[in-house]
């Protein structure tokens, strides 16, 4: 699978789960716990594909997207801080829908970005070839990506 389309698969996933989350009821406590799991773990895994394959190879071949893949990483660094505070928060306490919902604005806004801005300078420059073999190198990697969002390497920067 090319890259580009890889990447907008797990940007689709994450947000069907986000409007689960946004159709539950105010006390689905239960349901919102299982969800905002579920978000952490697909978010983890694609922070740490992007950052460990996609992101190194995009700025290398084409370096124009280097301040967007910076930006980028940026984003990726509040997201995980994020995620590993809703990983241990009671769905009861009165701050999780509030920090889930900024959560989704800042996934929501680094999305856009990616997808209308810079995804398709580097279709563009790298190619569909290129784009398959690095799409099975992002394949390969989720199996080694962290389940805890703070081993995302942008959690340390």
């Amino acid at each position: 699978m090319d890259a580009i389309v890889l990447l907008k698969e797990d940007h689709k996933t994450v947000e069907k789960l986000f409007k689960q989350f946004e159709k539950a009821g105010d006390e689905a406590y239960d349901e919102k716990r299982k969800l905002v799991d579920q978000i952490i773990g697909e978010l983890t895994t694609h922070a740490y594909i992007e950052e460990e394959v996609f992101y190194p190879v995009a700025r290398a071949e084409v370096p124009e997207t280097s301040d967007h893949i910076l930006e980028s990483v940026e984003e990726h660094h509040v997201v995980v801080w994020m995620l590993s505070e809703l990983k241990d928060m009671d769905p009861r306490d009165e701050r999780f829908d509030a920090k889930v919902t900024v959560l989704m604005e800042n996934v929501r806004h680094h999305v856009e970005e990616e997808e209308d801005e810079w995804f398709p300078e580097v279709r563009k420059a790298m190619g569909r070839k290129r784009l398959q073999e690095l799409g099975e190198e992002m394949e390969k990697a989720r199996a080694k990506a962290p389940g805890e969002p703070l081993a995302v390497s942008s959690a340390q920067q």
